[in-house]
């Protein structure tokens, strides 16, 4: 992983106007969402992003998106149709009108999320008159913007809050090879650490309460979520360590599950061997008599900082914010992407001491590098703030 002299990992490889492409989909029967389309595409045509059309006339309860980058999935809110990708390049923005003077705007759109298979949920609720458009993600970002002026203006400023969406590159592939040697089948010190970690995380109430994503998917839906996001749940945070036996590898926990109960090797902590650039694939070693859960989404980000800095040992990632001022992403990407990964891995190549780096993630948490799990938790004893701050 580590190289006497580094080299910047090649991006993904994009065909031509790959990552400008977009479409419509859904059928909202109001008078909104028309309105609210035409606004938004034009901005996004204004910005060089190329409409394709879609045929979105299906009665049937999902729709399967054409091949773009962006899905514009306009929904009434009490029926949010998914959207079926064709891949896992395309991103969904589902947008919905809301009750008017909607304050609690959470509660009533991040289900919209899960139901309609999207990445992020456009709410459009009226305050006072004042129309206002709540973005929400599936990190449980908030963020909002007002229509007090001119139109254009407004859509230029919703533009710019899913640009993120319409060139990030997922990189969520696993390859699982069932090689681990015997003796780690029950892990080692990094695991046990990594174990030791999950629980701190919860008795820090830094384990934010998951969403029950069972309860808001049918059967077939959930597995079409496992298989787009690799999850198996929702579910925030990760830890990694670097592998005492093979300083190129690293333990990482695994995606969609309850960090404070990481109690098998292969299922709730795997062994990171590589990466895979033409497949934007992370590859595993397994214990081959264990049905295997994918790695989290930021492995790839873990991998970035763990390949350029060999004293960095452990890493966490926490939905929380630090006291003290920190350097922090200035684009709301979203995780488990290549793009977010390269940012994140630039601020720490900036950080004074890489190995011992705070870097915010905007409208999402914390990465802190640290020579060991032991060591980060002793750095951010009395540091933490619950509260991301939105922006």
């Amino acid at each position: 992983m580590h190289q006497d002299t580094w080299t910047p990992l090649i991006g993904p490889r994009l065909a031509p106007d790959e990552h400008l492409t977009f479409t419509i989909a859904g059928n909202a029967q109001n008078a909104f969402a028309p309105w609210f389309a035409q606004g938004l595409c034009a901005a996004l045509e204004r910005h060089g992003h190329a409409f394709i059309s879609a045929d979105a006339s299906s009665d049937d309860e999902t729709i399967e998106s054409p091949p773009a980058r962006l899905v514009l999935n306009l929904c009434d809110i009490d029926r949010p149709r998914p959207i079926h990708r064709r891949g896992q390049g395309t991103f969904v923005v589902t947008i919905v009108e809301g009750e008017e003077n909607q304050r609690d705007v959470m509660k009533a759109a991040y289900p919209l999320i899960v139901r309609s298979l999207a990445n992020m949920v456009i709410y459009n609720t009226r305050v006072n008159g004042v129309l206002e458009s709540h973005f929400v993600t599936i990190e449980q970002g908030h963020y909002t913007v007002r229509l007090d002026g001119d139109e254009q203006d407004f859509f230029d400023q919703i533009y710019r809050r899913i640009q993120p969406l319409a060139c990030s590159h997922l990189v969520i592939n696993n390859k699982f090879t069932p090689d681990l040697p015997d003796y780690l089948w029950n892990g080692d010190e990094a695991t046990r650490q990594i174990s030791w970690a999950g629980r701190q995380l919860d008795s820090l109430g830094l384990l934010p309460a998951a969403i029950p994503i069972q309860e808001y998917l049918s059967e077939r839906e959930l597995r079409h979520v496992k298989r787009l996001y690799g999850i198996g749940g929702l579910s925030y945070g990760n830890l990694s360590a670097r592998a005492p036996h093979n300083p190129e590898y690293f333990w990482m926990s695994a995606s969609g599950v309850d960090k404070s109960r990481l109690d098998i090797v292969g299922r709730d902590i795997l062994l990171v061997t590589g990466y895979d650039p033409e497949n934007l694939q992370i590859n595993l070693s397994v214990p081959p008599h264990i049905e295997p859960r994918r790695v989290s989404v930021d492995a790839i980000e873990h991998y970035m900082i763990y390949r350029e800095h060999p004293q960095v040992h452990a890493i966490i990632h926490i939905h929380a914010w630090w006291r003290d001022p920190i350097p922090s992403t200035q684009v709301n990407y979203p995780c488990g992407t290549y793009e977010l990964a390269a940012e994140v891995a630039e601020l720490v190549r900036q950080a004074p001491d890489p190995s011992r780096a705070v870097i915010g993630l905007k409208n999402h948490g914390l990465t802190i590098t640290g020579h060991s799990i032991p060591e980060i938790f002793a750095r951010i004893e009395g540091m933490i703030v619950p509260q991301v701050p939105m922006s």
